[in-house]
């Protein structure tokens, strides 16, 4: 059989002719379509020939922010397989899915999620201007907290994972210099890194807040040569040369909670060493999440066009993460690229884990691409997750507006600390 028709017949057998593609060259098909026998827990596999055509009687998704992609009809919370390599390599044999805590009137689980590992506590804020997040021009979101032992110590007495708890939530009081939360990393010499998106006339800025009361907070940065940013959204610290990026889209204005912009939307990088602020990115709708592949030479932006506030939603306009490389000298972000492009909702928040796998929150909960930009699998939620984030070995905490999810797999985060 010539390797033309090999490749045939495997298209038509499907799994079982992938393996088979390994006897003419195909080396790596064997290790990415060793699916595990049986499957980890909580999990659904979809073969993606079993898609790849649907017929001209099928019934199409025809709106990305409204209709999921859930052909078994499988309840959620479940892991959503595409590729092996997300069973064997992100979720482990023995992967569990629960929630942790919830309040179904309180969108109180947004975004700027920290993992602090000397006290074993996850930090998060509301929805800042959203839904259910009861903040606005004239209410500021709020920043919370969850403990993870306590989170444990509930899931043992209630007979282990997957059972679900609702653990309390502790509120910050900071002080008025943290208005509308909506990006954070971390530690940061100790303490949180935050971006807030200002409001009303009160200005965007990128702030250090000691975690212990008062929560006394320093401002690093609040304008750009004396213009105010937009509403700045999500942030994190290039370790090796220490140097912080942040996001500047629209949203606050968008949301209601900002005047209109009067600066393009725009990546910075901030050097604390020196205070020299810059433009490393530009080009984008709304640029909304970053971050860093484990070497720190690849930089991922994602671009939430297709979320338009009170202009609603247009599909034409991008959901996309683009990758750049970082230029060693500048440190501008060069020859972009698109990475992926999320099949429901937007990319909004993204974190890797140490194999360099990308994971965003999106319309269904949180896709998870390899370092090719595949899409090898879902933490499906059938609702919209802005971020995650890993919260100690194998602990990846989902932040899904009402609700708070834990997902223990076998994947592990990339260190955040600085230094």
């Amino acid at each position: 059989m010539t390797v033309k028709m090999k490749l045939a017949s495997a298209v038509a057998s499907g799994l079982a002719g992938l393996v088979a593609l390994v006897d003419v060259g195909f080396a790596s098909v064997e290790k990415r379509w060793a699916l595990p026998v049986p499957l980890p827990p909580q999990s659904v596999y979809l073969d993606p020939f079993s898609f790849a055509v649907l017929g001209e009687n099928a019934t199409f998704r025809n709106n990305s922010v409204t209709d999921y992609f859930n052909p078994t009809n499988t309840a959620a919370p479940f892991f959503q397989i595409f590729d092996p390599s997300f069973a064997t390599e992100v979720l482990g044999p023995n992967p569990s899915f629960q929630r942790i805590a919830y309040n179904p009137g309180y969108a109180y689980a947004h975004e700027a999620p920290i993992y602090m590992a000397d006290t074993n506590e996850v930090y998060f804020s509301s929805n800042d201007g959203g839904p259910l997040g009861y903040s606005s021009w004239y209410n500021n979101s709020v920043v919370s907290k969850i403990n993870m032992t306590e989170v444990e110590d509930a899931i043992n007495v209630a007979g282990g994972s997957p059972v679900d708890v609702n653990i309390q939530i502790t509120t910050l009081s900071l002080p008025d210099t943290v208005q509308m939360n909506n990006g954070g990393t971390g530690p940061y010499y100790g303490n949180l890194l935050l971006v807030n998106s200002g409001r009303a006339t009160l200005p965007p800025n990128l702030v250090m807040v000691n975690p212990n009361p008062p929560y006394n907070t320093t401002v690093l940065l609040d304008n750009y040569f004396g213009r105010q940013f937009n509403s700045l959204n999500d942030v994190k610290v290039h370790r090796a040369s220490g140097n912080i990026f942040f996001t500047d889209p629209t949203y606050g204005y968008l949301n209601g909670f900002r005047p209109a912009p009067e600066i393009p939307t725009q990546v910075y990088r901030y050097n604390p060493a020196t205070g020299a602020v810059k433009v490393v990115a530009d080009g984008f709708y709304k640029c909304n999440g970053v971050a860093f592949n484990p070497s720190e030479t690849v930089a991922y932006v994602s671009d939430t066009g297709i979320s338009g506030g009170f202009e609603g939603t247009d599909q034409t306009l991008p959901a996309t993460i683009y990758a750049f490389d970082i230029d060693p000298l500048t440190q501008a972000f060069t020859n972009r690229r698109v990475f992926a492009y999320a099949d429901a909702g937007v990319p909004d928040g993204i974190q890797l884990d140490s194999l360099g796998n990308v994971y965003s929150g999106t319309g269904e909960g949180i896709s998870v691409w390899n370092p090719e930009g595949t899409l090898i699998g879902k933490f499906f939620l059938n609702s919209t997750a802005a971020e995650m984030i890993f919260a100690g070995p194998g602990r990846l905490v989902i932040l899904d507006e009402t609700t708070l999810y834990l997902a223990k797999i076998q994947a592990q985060g990339i260190d955040l600390a600085y230094p």
